[in-house]
């Protein structure tokens, strides 16, 4: 029988807020796949069980009823850290409790049943994997996920390597209308149920590009590879999707998108340039809304993370917005700006570069977004998408919403 796989989360999953605040850090996407889909498929038929926040406990067990969570069973299991993309295959035949560390860091262990009852968790309900470092160390090759703008840095390589896994490159199985374009035919996958109207052209050339069942490209849309769109999703007439960018599932997207993530479920319909960004799941983007994603002065950009200024290292860095937030018409948003959940961002000027979550307003007098207010409106929003909010999920918000009254707006 197979060791067991542990996910877990560490104590840095501060660090890619305001994404982790309504998910796990290994639920985030790079590529066309999820970092713990990623993991998992180095080990195959291993049970999964995954460690977490506290505050996650109840909503996790709901969204995966069959993995273990917060329990660790008295048997050998590898420990592996959640933003961590593992690189190659862990050793597999291993005699005693094992670290595994890249460039000194540790990533996590194979640990045996022995020695289980020493594995620690913080306060918090997290692994604190520094019960790890008395074993012998083993160096394995991979990329911590530090921060958000690392998952857009990797994304396009990450494309790249989740589309040559999957094998599917020159299986056209969708519809194609008349006066279509693919270029390099080999490098791209349309799904079934996937259509695309006349005028589109799809550039595999540039890098391979997977589009999903059931999604539309409308008419004279361009869709630079590497990329990837989910299912479901609808690429609006005249979309410029350029490289690096990953849409997921039911999805309309419109206007100028380049190298940015888009969870699932949200909206950028309309006119606007979209750049170096990751956006969460319900969020809308108003009409002509922009972001900057590179200075005027060519420095590379610094990003408020919890008070905190992170010099990013990268010139292009763009618009990070937590789950359900949304923004007016015309919105601008400076470079690195980060927006928290549940916001409603308007106004005729440039919003703060970092915004708290349930902030209503964004630009000159700002209020606090009425918690039932707000979740009525995410109930709305996400019926009209068959989809219904939990009560693990209100539990949730609810938290990040008392946080929220300790940050100044």
């Amino acid at each position: 029988m197979n060791p067991s796989l542990c996910i877990y989360e560490d104590r840095d999953y501060w660090q890619l807020y305001p994404l982790s605040l309504t998910r796990l850090v290994f639920e985030l996407r790079c590529g066309i796949f999820t970092l713990v889909e990623k993991l998992v498929r180095h080990f195959p038929g291993y049970p999964v069980r995954y460690c977490v926040r506290n505050e996650f406990i109840r909503l996790a067990e709901e969204k995966h009823p069959d993995v273990l969570i917060n329990k660790f069973k008295k048997e050998d299991t590898y420990f592996i850290n959640g933003r961590f993309l593992l690189k190659e295959e862990v050793p597999k035949e291993l005699s005693g409790t094992t670290v595994f560390v890249a460039k000194g860091e540790i990533v996590g262990a194979f640990v045996k049943q022995k020695d289980i009852g020493k594995v620690k968790q913080t306060s918090e309900g997290v692994l604190d994997d520094r019960v790890f470092s008395t074993y012998p160390k083993f160096e394995i090759k991979g990329e911590f996920i530090r921060y958000p703008w690392d998952l857009i840095r990797l994304n396009a390589q990450e494309i790249i390597e989740d589309f040559k896994l999957i094998g599917s490159g020159g299986h056209i199985l969708g519809k194609v209308y008349p006066n279509v374009t693919l270029l390099d035919q080999s490098n791209i996958y349309l799904a079934p149920g996937a259509k695309v109207y006349p005028g589109v052209v799809i550039n595999g050339e540039s890098g391979p590009v997977y589009i999903g069942e059931g999604t539309e490209v409308m008419p004279n849309a361009v869709i630079e590879g590497p990329g990837f769109i989910g299912k479901n999703s609808r690429i609006k007439i005249g979309a410029k999707i350029y490289e690096g960018t990953s849409i997921g599932e039911v999805c309309k997207i419109g206007g100028e998108v380049e190298e940015s993530i888009i969870h699932a479920f949200s909206n950028k319909q309309h006119e606007g340039f979209l750049g170096h960004a990751y956006l969460g799941e319900w969020v809308n983007l108003g009409a002509d809304t922009n972001n900057s994603d590179l200075k005027n002065n060519y420095s590379t950009v610094k990003v408020s993370i919890y008070g905190r200024q992170i010099d990013t290292g990268s010139q292009f860095v763009g618009l990070f917005m937590g789950d359900h937030s949304k923004s007016g018409i015309n919105t601008m948003f400076n470079t690195g700006t980060v927006i928290g959940v549940m916001c409603n961002i308007f106004g005729a000027d440039y919003p703060p570069k970092f915004v708290p979550s349930f902030t209503w307003g964004g630009v000159g007098e700002k209020a606090r977004y009425d918690f039932d207010k707000a979740i009525e409106t995410a109930r709305r929003v996400m019926q009209r998408r068959n989809k219904a909010l939990t009560d693990a999920q209100v539990t949730l918000l609810k938290q990040i919403y008392e946080r929220s009254l300790n940050e100044p707006i």
